[in-house]
């Protein structure tokens, strides 16, 4: 199976040790993205969600897909309380992105990202056709 590396550098810049994406036939692996270099960094968490969440689509858009074909996210938070209970704000961007649609999507809190006022960093798998 052949497998080819993707750089979207005008949506979400990757750092010198990986690619943006993968793919690998139908199979497209995105690295996690963030809100770095936006207005968004060091903002909200609602603001860093919809930048991120609209990064992770609009590459997947570059390869032809949409939104629905992102079939599992995992997404990693620096404050769990930040989106756990789940508010209306998080169901509104979800929904703008994925229509009903939702993926598999794993919720992880961890110390730190890359870099103070980065608080979210998603990942994402899409099935291609």
């Amino acid at each position: 199976m052949d497998k080819t590396r993707k750089e979207y550098p005008d949506i979400a810049p990757a750092g010198p040790t990986y690619a943006r994406a993968v793919r690998a036939g139908d199979t497209f692996y995105v690295s996690g993205c963030t809100a770095r270099g936006t207005s968004a960094e060091g903002g909200s968490a609602m603001d860093q969600l919809k930048v991120t969440l609209g990064r992770v689509v609009r590459i997947v858009e570059a390869e032809g897909g949409t939104a629905q074909d992102i079939v599992k996210i995992t997404t990693f938070v620096t404050k769990m309380s930040d989106w756990f209970p789940v508010d209306q704000a998080q169901i509104d961007l979800f929904n703008e992105y994925f229509d009903g649609q939702n993926p598999a999507n794993s919720l992880v809190e961890i110390t730190a990202l890359a870099l103070p006022g980065l608080d979210i960093e998603i990942e994402a798998i899409a099935v291609l056709g």
